[in-house]
């Protein structure tokens, strides 16, 4: 044999033996599956797997997907061991149902995966379709869950969900809530065509405890509203609004303390607290600044959009109305204290 000859069996052989090699580096197929029995070398254990989105494109597999509950929409890939005829796709409609081949309308809505595999085969196997029905399921497309989060949050928008969450879960999935935010948070859902809203309290401060257990469903609506402000303007150091934030009460005393106390040229003995009535009017409250100063009188509580108003002189206190401090109040600067 020629030393060319030798080459070209060495180099066949070469090529020979390389194409099982990489046919075995190949990783093994993303498992989305249950099955009625044992797992193929590649199928994720139980209650994993992947999912398709609404256009058909794989998803990450969240933490949830073994407690997923199927919902009208879903798109189920069901194979039928060793019987390609009852295999196939199948859509839940709006009532939960998928229409098996020869065993009709089973209910899957509302179960796990796991669930569902032994419905449809204990309908299998009480319908005399099979006598030892081996099923597998794989969630091909899922109807994603959507809720809105909107207000003093950091990153609000739609969020969506593959099954229901709690209130906090939601809250943490947007960032938090701002600096700005207030005590309360709101959910709003749509039941049969009407409107109902929930207030659950939660501020800074809270462990969570109060809306760990609020679950949130498809449609809802979370809003954060900003704490109640109130306005200190005229003759203080930082005029402006401050926030009410924490337990939400201020008094006169303590909006004047956030806003660097009066300066030199304050007329004390004419400070007074604008408050705007629901309707659009006003109304003023005199503060007697020398005896709450001197622990006499306890100092008057003050409500969101209240502005406390501390004039120059006596004479400007006659020439400025309510009316010029609410637009005034507009414009203000709005300080968040921590």
């Amino acid at each position: 044999m020629t030393s060319a000859t030798r080459i070209g069996f060495s180099l066949a052989t070469l090529m020979v033996f390389a194409v099982p090699v990489a046919s075995a580096q190949q990783g093994p197929a993303i498992g989305g599956s249950l099955y009625g029995i044992g797992q193929s070398a590649g199928a994720s254990s139980p209650g994993t797997g992947a999912a398709k989105g609404p256009g058909g494109t794989l998803t990450a597999v969240p933490e949830d997907f073994s407690k997923l509950k199927i919902a009208p929409g879903f798109l189920l890939n069901i194979q039928v061991y060793d019987e390609p005829e009852l295999s196939g796709e199948l859509r839940v409609d709006d009532a939960g149902n998928i229409a098996f081949p020869l065993a009709g309308s089973i209910h899957v809505g509302d179960n796990t995966l796991e669930e569902a595999r032994q419905l449809i085969e204990d309908k299998l196997a009480s319908e005399q379709i099979l006598i030892r029905p081996q099923i597998m399921i794989n969630v091909e497309q899922y109807a994603p869950f959507i809720v809105a989060v909107m207000g003093e949050v950091q990153a609000p928008g739609r969020v969506q969900l593959l099954a229901p969450h709690s209130l906090l879960d939601v809250l943490s999935q947007v960032g938090g809530e701002t600096p700005m935010a207030g005590r309360t948070v709101q959910v709003r859902h749509l039941i049969d065509g009407h409107l109902t809203i929930d207030a659950y309290p939660y501020g800074r401060n809270s462990d969570g405890s109060s809306i760990a257990k609020v679950m949130l469903h498809d449609g809802d609506t979370v809003i954060v509203p900003r704490a109640g402000i109130v306005y200190v303007l005229g003759a203080v150091t930082r005029p402006g609004g401050y926030l009410m934030l924490e337990d939400g009460k201020l008094d006169v005393a303590q909006a004047l303390s956030l806003a660097s106390g009066t300066t030199l040229q304050a007329a004390v003995k004419s400070i007074r607290v604008i408050r705007r009535n629901p309707d659009g009017t006003y109304v003023e409250y005199p503060v007697n600044y020398k005896k709450f100063s001197e622990g006499k009188q306890i100092p008057l509580h003050l409500e969101a959009q209240d502005i406390v108003y501390v004039p120059v002189s006596k004479i400007k206190t006659v020439l400025t109305t309510g009316a010029s401090l609410i637009d005034e109040a507009a414009i203000a600067t709005v300080y968040s204290v921590k």
